[in-house]
């Protein structure tokens, strides 16, 4: 029988490193992708001194390009991925009227077009597999418009919509692969001092008072994962997972 695999975009850093950490550490054997192979290599050492028995393969890409997204896809053919997390993401904010569309093209095309093009190829080739989950990190603003953040939200809206979409899908057409959709709220990670090309990294306590660790947010992905519901999302309330049925409404 041949080794099965989790595959996850956006490792370097924040909730995507995390989780394969989380993975491993359950003996699951993962492949790790984003555009800093020396971070790769830096998870691939931590998850060795956790999990020694655990395969860890680093490949680079930069999913901004559809172009690279497409041949990362095409390079896995020999593998048997049970579990694909799509975390790669940005977060561009800003004024709606005075748009930096170099920051906004490259948001668009990692938060929306690689989404797409990994989700459904994902799901052409697995669809039939005993315990196939695509699973795609979209954000509480995938739910709801964040002032400053319109275009980001849209995107989450995208991830969102399209996750909810598949699953329903595969429901109605009797296949085993299941889609699920994480919605986190304010996460402490580089993704705030990346997205805005800040010099020094934000302070998560006096700009957001409550916010989940990486590592937090990868058990909440862990608790999305066990279970067999569609969306996992932040409640305000407790803080907490609140794991639901699709939200968005579908015909028939």
């Amino acid at each position: 029988m041949s080794p099965k695999y989790t595959m996850i975009t956006g490792a370097s850093s924040g909730i995507g490193y995390e989780t394969a950490k989380a993975f491993a550490a359950r003996g699951k054997n993962v492949i790790v992708t984003a555009r800093r192979r020396e971070r790769l290599e830096a998870l691939q050492k931590e998850i060795e001194a956790i999990a020694p028995t655990v395969e860890v393969i680093i490949l680079e890409a930069d999913l901004a390009s559809n172009e690279e997204t497409i041949a990362l896809y095409e390079s896995l053919a020999t593998y048997d991925i049970e579990t694909w997390v799509n975390n790669a993401g940005r977060g561009d904010h800003g004024d709606i009227t005075a748009p930096n569309l170099r920051h906004s093209l490259g948001m668009l095309h990692l938060n929306m077009d690689a989404v797409a093009i990994l989700s459904s190829l994902y799901v052409r080739d697995y669809k039939d597999n005993d315990g196939a989950q695509l699973i795609n990190i979209s954000s509480i603003g995938g739910y709801l418009v964040v002032p400053g953040a319109t275009l980001y939200c849209a995107t989450k809206f995208f991830v969102s919509a399209l996750t909810e979409g598949i699953d329903h899908e595969m429901r109605r057409g009797g296949y085993k692969l299941r889609a699920k959709v994480l919605a986190p709220a304010s996460t402490e990670t580089e993704f705030e001092q990346t997205a805005n090309e800040l010099e020094e990294p934000v302070d998560y306590g006096e700009k957001h008072g409550r916010f989940h660790t990486a590592a937090e947010m990868a058990q909440f992905l862990l608790a999305l994962y066990d279970g067999d519901k569609t969306v996992g999302e932040i409640d305000f309330t407790t803080f907490s997972i609140k794991l639901s049925d699709a939200k968005h409404p579908h015909l028939g």
